[in-house]
């Protein structure tokens, strides 16, 4: 034990003396959050929706009839009251709900006005727009084909609502989706690099005749790094609090648990790739190339994942972040519990314990 924590304390010194690694540990986390700032938007497609239909007459059937067909939403379900809106919205599946007024088709015929209330979840910002204003148009679009001497003002009154993010900030999507990047290539990047490294000075060797046992050389390297991402993660969320106003709904010990979790497993990827690599110029490449693009275009953080062709949403079920991104929009702006977020965090201790068993015997091979 005491040989072990000599090591651990041996890695502490070798990150603090050097300013590079502390720059890349702590100044580019900063600098990413407070840049990315820019989004990027796309079209929907396959957008699940509910409706509660008050009035139930043949105009609100065509209109619901008319926003299937578009290609653009899934029927999720048929609300019976108001109560189930913010339920179904936790589970994280629907993003929109549409409210038809009483009445509604006698009301369009004789008044010219009909009243129809577009319910958005808007911890997607991006998203929660775009199926706005795609449902808008499509049912002023039936209401002038249907009712042409309507004048077009007088057609529709929408009142719109936007779930979890009411003033629709930018930030509510790109904090979580910038943590998930910033951890994923922080804690694989540095892992790898930190093995590589003792081969490319040749200090493996050392480490090869040393009383230490696989498992104690992995724990090692890995347990500084763990403890200065978790400091990491917290400094994202102190900053996303506190200068863009992003709320922590949920609890805070549930958040910072996945977050550890999530750290664990870019840890064991970054030792995996270590085992890969020959250098230090190696490893990072593989964990920018191949951890940071996929990262942002396949977990959901800008590109939402069901516009993408079938094959890359297959492939983006092996990508860690895409899990992590919903636990983390969940409960920072949802407010959900474990009960809601159970399914991505097994994924993402299946995911740690496979790449654990997977690193400790690669590595115990290399060490052979």
């Amino acid at each position: 034990m005491t040989q072990l924590l000599s090591f651990i304390k041996k890695e502490f010194f070798h990150i603090f003396r050097d300013p590079r690694t502390m720059l890349i540990l702590f100044g580019i986390p900063i600098a990413q959050l407070l840049i990315f700032g820019t989004v990027i938007k796309s079209e929907i497609r396959d957008v699940h929706i509910a409706i509660y239909d008050q009035s139930k007459d043949v105009t609100t059937q065509e209109i619901t009839n008319k926003l299937l067909s578009s290609g653009y939403f899934i029927l999720d379900k048929n609300l019976e009251n108001t109560n189930d809106i913010d339920a179904i919205f936790k589970k994280g599946k629907v993003k929109e709900v549409v409210v038809f007024g009483s009445n509604f088709s006698e009301k369009l015929t004789k008044e010219g006005k009909v009243d129809v209330q577009l319910i958005a979840d808007a911890s997607d910002p991006n998203t929660a727009r775009l199926v706005v204003s795609y449902t808008s148009g499509i049912i002023n679009d039936y209401v002038k084909k249907m009712h042409p001497n309507l004048e077009m003002p007088l057609q529709i009154q929408s009142e719109v609502r936007m779930y979890f993010n009411e003033e629709m900030k930018s930030a509510y999507m790109f904090v979580p989706g910038v943590m998930a990047l910033i951890l994923m290539l922080i804690s694989a990047m540095m892992t790898s690099i930190s093995i590589t490294r003792e081969k490319e000075l040749g200090t493996m060797e050392i480490l090869l005749v040393s009383p230490l046992k696989p498992g104690q050389i992995i724990i090692g390297k890995v347990l500084p790094y763990l403890l200065l991402s978790i400091a990491n993660a917290f400094v994202i969320v102190l900053i996303g609090n506190l200068v863009f106003g992003v709320p922590i709904s949920g609890s805070f010990i549930l958040l910072m648990l996945e977050t550890i979790l999530f750290i664990m497993m870019a840890l064991c990827l970054g030792i995996l790739i270590s085992t890969a690599a020959k250098n230090q110029m190696t490893a990072m490449f593989i964990s920018m190339v191949g951890l940071m693009l996929p990262t942002i275009i396949l977990s959901g953080f800008i590109f939402p994942i069901k516009n993408m062709p079938e094959v890359l949403q297959w492939l983006s079920h092996i990508m860690p972040a895409r899990y992590f991104i919903t636990i983390v929009r969940g409960i920072m702006l949802k407010g959900v519990g474990i009960l809601f977020v159970w399914k991505e965090t097994l994924i993402l201790i299946g995911m740690t314990l496979f790449f654990i068993v997977l690193s400790v015997k690669k590595f115990k091979i290399r060490l052979e």
